[in-house]
């Protein structure tokens, strides 16, 4: 316990999913938090688990794409807490689609929140996180998906491979910049979230128009055939954001049992 205590965090996207697994478990390990959504309900909700259990909370209506609400937002945690150690880039939305049935419009949807929503959280974080001069934590979360191309996930992959390079720019900034501020990308592998549920029916097999298992999917795939959780996820966060990865910069942490890994054996005959 207290692996980030006395830290300020903010975590985009923490309503539900992998995001309030993040914000949570930075509560429960010492940390201030700034929880930032869309879903007000929720979000309040997240804030108001990590004050029930012992921890300090802040919920801030944030739509990740607009500037102007990432300077009322940044101004705010000044404000409240004079800091900002930890800076947890999670916002994002998948649209899954085969690229020649994508509309320009989704296109631009997606990129505005996984990849603009992301370059807004560093651009308007990192002044505030040097204002200490005790430096800091900026996680991106990614996805496997930015590791390598998938049918059906091109334009969610362009995202999230803008997303690991985005990470390794800002580290190297930061480095040039000697801030002490660290920046590394997270990628999750099959998450057992809400994400699946929002995906139309066929994303998976498009050729047999089935609706989508995850668990079915991460025992096709996997190579220790699991199911991530949310949780799982938010442990790696933990990781990075704590001082106990203080010279962690630039890196990509991979999450998920095996899958980058390659094939076993009984799946490459599948």
């Amino acid at each position: 316990m207290g692996q980030v205590q006395g830290k300020v965090a903010l975590v985009t996207g923490a309503a539900a999913g992998i995001g309030a697994a993040i914000a949570t478990t930075l509560g429960r390990e010492g940390a201030t938090v700034v929880v930032t959504d869309l879903d007000d309900r929720r979000g309040e909700a997240t804030a108001e688990a990590i004050r029930a259990a012992g921890g300090q909370a802040l919920y801030l209506h944030q739509d990740v794409t607009d500037e102007g609400r990432w300077a009322e937002v940044v101004g705010e945690v000044d404000k409240q807490y004079g800091r900002l150690d930890v800076l947890v880039a999670n916002a994002g939305i998948a649209i899954m689609a085969p690229l020649l049935e994508m509309s320009l419009a989704d296109w631009r949807k997606q990129t505005a929140v996984n990849i603009d929503g992301v370059f807004l959280t560093v651009k308007h974080g990192i002044p505030l996180m040097r204002k200490s001069g005790q430096g800091g934590s900026i996680v991106m979360i990614s996805s496997v998906a930015g590791l390598r191309g998938s049918a059906g996930l091109a334009g969610y992959s362009a995202t999230k491979g803008a997303v690991r390079l985005l990470a390794k720019s800002v580290a190297l900034e930061c480095a040039g910049a000697r801030d002490d501020i660290r920046c590394n990308s997270v990628h999750p592998g099959i998450i057992d979230t809400e994400i699946w549920d929002k995906m139309p029916a066929g994303a998976s097999d498009v050729r047999r128009n089935a609706p989508i298992d995850a668990r079915a999917i991460a025992e096709g795939s996997v190579p220790t055939g699991k199911l991530g959780t949310a949780q799982d996820i938010a442990n790696g966060v933990l990781y990075l954001a704590s001082d106990a990865s203080r010279y962690v910069t630039g890196s990509e942490l991979v999450i998920d049992s095996g899958l980058m890994a390659g094939r076993i054996g009984n799946l490459a005959a599948r």
